[in-house]
């Protein structure tokens, strides 16, 4: 964060008000916020996550990068925004090449935080990004009923603007014309407390955009309360509000993960395909070398093995697992290798699990030896690969 004098222009002349700064704040206040909800994510690791008041879905954008996360649901007044800026929550190109371990399905629903809707229920946290203030007082009453008596959440992040800090912008008056309330830290938590007493939650207080120095005693600029939930308390409006959908769904979309049998099975082919070149140019690399080893060569079958005179490293788990793994062989002008040696690599053994499922994942795509242990590739055909 930082300062900027604030000047005035009168006749091409630059005039210098030394009363009023401009307050600017690097990374910009917003992504600031955003980023303290994407920590939250990394910290708690939740799979279902909703954003109240999504408005541009920027927030849903950057959280759709979360591995842990299996659903995203954004709730907006704005049926238009939602529409416009759909489509940048769509996988794209690289989410097919390289999908992501767990399923992720993204709804973008219009309709109001005010209502209830069942298909709310059960999230890990809900985020409310700037959103509180824009609420009348009646609004304002409904929204802990909603959200923490009938939502419940484990979790929950409010943020909202400190109206402190707005002594330090060059206008102090509300930050938006559309905000009904800006709160001191006093009233945000009295009635943060409040709400957190009543629904059963507990609430811890902090914030985004430091001041300036010398004004410290403002506090933030935007003022976060994080709830949780203290005990189990939804199961009961699960079942009272069974099937009750009042939102209209504008946007949907799915991602490629490794949990689609088909995409996990086009992840191990390309794997295989990798290591299997990998290590037949190594091979080819040491016979020009003449690192070959007579005494590894089975008489009759010209059978060879690896060999190199480089210092040995250091061994990892993962080095110790492939030392003992069954090694490559070349049997006249064939290159096999087992399939014992493919599962040992770390990822290959997670996607696979056994040689069996391995085996049945690579079918008819690539060639194995007569009894299905070992892929089978032509030492000096480029075009295997």
């Amino acid at each position: 964060m930082f300062e900027i004098v604030c000047n005035s222009v009168v006749d091409g002349n630059v005039e210098e008000v030394p009363s009023k700064k401009v307050i600017k704040f690097n990374p910009p206040l917003y992504k600031q916020r955003y980023q303290f909800v994407k920590n939250l994510v990394e910290q708690h690791q939740p799979k279902k996550v909703a954003d109240l008041g999504c408005g541009d879905v920027c927030l849903l954008a950057i959280l759709k990068y979360q591995k842990c996360i299996e659903e995203l649901v954004g709730v907006d007044i704005n049926e238009g925004r939602l529409k416009w800026n759909g489509s940048r929550l769509s996988p794209c190109v690289g989410d097919h090449l390289d999908p992501r371990e767990l399923d992720l399905a993204i709804t973008l629903y219009h309709g109001s935080v005010l209502e209830k809707d069942c298909r709310l229920l059960g999230f890990d946290l809900a985020a409310c990004i700037e959103l509180i203030e824009h609420f009348d007082s009646e609004d304002l009453a409904k929204f802990p009923e909603v959200v923490f008596g009938y939502m419940c959440p484990a979790m929950i992040v409010i943020s909202t603007p400190n109206s402190e800090f707005n002594s330090l912008f060059p206008c102090a008056v509300f930050r938006d014309s559309d905000h009904k309330f800006e709160w001191s830290r006093m009233q945000f938590q009295t009635w943060a407390l409040d709400v957190a007493s009543r629904y059963n939650y507990s609430v811890e207080f902090t914030g985004v955009g430091e001041p300036p120095t010398g004004a410290e005693d403002v506090g933030y600029c935007t003022q976060i309360g994080v709830f949780r939930r203290k005990a189990e308390a939804a199961e009961l409006a699960v079942l009272e509000h069974h099937g009750e959908h009042v939102y209209e769904v504008v946007y949907t979309t799915s991602y490629p993960s490794l949990q689609q049998i088909n995409y996990r099975r086009r992840v191990v082919i390309y794997l295989v395909y990798r290591e299997v070149s990998r290590l037949k140019q190594k091979y080819q690399v040491s016979l020009r070398q003449h690192e070959l080893e007579p005494e590894f060569i089975a008489p009759g079958n010209q059978t060879g093995k690896f060999t190199s005179d480089l210092p040995v490293p250091v061994l990892t788990e993962d080095d110790k697992a492939m030392e003992i793994a069954p090694q490559p062989f070349c049997i006249e002008d064939k290159f096999y290798v087992p399939l014992q040696r493919i599962i040992a690599y770390p990822r290959l053994g997670h996607l696979c699990g056994n040689v069996e499922k391995l085996r049945e994942f690579l079918g008819d795509v690539i060639e194995l030896n007569c009894d299905g242990s070992a892929v089978k590739v032509d030492l000096n055909d480029c075009s295997d690969f």
